[in-house]
């Protein structure tokens, strides 16, 4: 198990989405965005990743973009809640009590958050990420 948001989670992270990558289904929006992780438990407490699916896969990665449709700024543990838990609630509780602050094109990114496609690889990825994630 690695801790969520670290530089060993996000290898594991892609090697996971490697190794599914053949059977995922493609992104049904294109969206750029970059999060911004505060409270991080280790390292400088914080964290900057970013989700691109502009090359027609979905990419969740360390760094930031250039030009992205959105910024998503939030603390870990809603990080955690609404990219490991995937749990649609808890993720809209944490933004109705500011937990989650978006800058740039909230229309897209609702749209992207209600167009995820998903199919029984996309289900196994997950529930791969949830086992590797202390």
């Amino acid at each position: 198990m690695h801790a969520f948001l670290s530089d060993e989670w996000f290898e594991a992270a892609e090697a996971l989405r490697e190794k599914y990558a053949d059977q995922l289904p493609e992104p049904v929006l294109e969206i750029r965005i970059n999060q911004v992780i505060t409270d991080v438990p280790f390292g400088s407490g914080t964290v900057e990743a970013y989700l691109d699916t502009s090359a027609g896969a979905a990419q969740f990665l360390l760094g930031s973009l250039d030009e992205p449709d959105a910024v998503v700024m939030t603390d870990y543990e809603t990080a955690r809640i609404m990219i490991i838990d995937q749990d649609p609630a808890l993720a809209m509780q944490a933004f109705m009590e500011g937990r989650v602050r978006v800058q740039g094109d909230m229309m897209k990114l609702m749209a992207a958050q209600a167009a995820q496609p998903s199919n029984e690889a996309a289900e196994q990825l997950a529930a791969e990420l949830r086992a590797i994630t202390a």
